[in-house]
């Protein structure tokens, strides 16, 4: 029914998150059951750490700062609007009709 734990932990951080962060994260899953987890930082992810959630049964989502970012922006979180432009569009029907 979806009603599995998911485990999220973030960090703020300018650092790069390697595989021992990743791992000391992993651990722990095992011992609040669950399957799945989260690892959100504002720095980024090294190749090793990437590589490790590939290889191991659980499944954590890494979401570095750029993609957090994106997700931001997306569901308008955390952001304010400073610009905003208009693109008009020519309707052809209205000038053929008042000619």
């Amino acid at each position: 029914m979806g009603l599995d734990v998911i485990c999220i932990q973030a960090k703020r951080w300018d650092k790069t998150v390697g595989r021992p962060d990743i791992q000391k994260f992993a651990g722990p899953l095992q011992g609040q059951r669950s399957k799945r987890g989260i690892f959100i930082t504002t720095g980024k992810f090294s190749g090793d750490s990437e590589e490790y959630v590939r290889n191991i049964d659980n499944k954590i989502v890494l979401i570095d700062g750029n993609q957090l970012a994106e997700y931001m922006i997306d569901h308008d979180t955390g952001v304010t609007d400073v610009k905003k432009y208009v693109i008009k569009k020519i309707i052809s029907d209205y000038i053929e009709e008042e000619l």
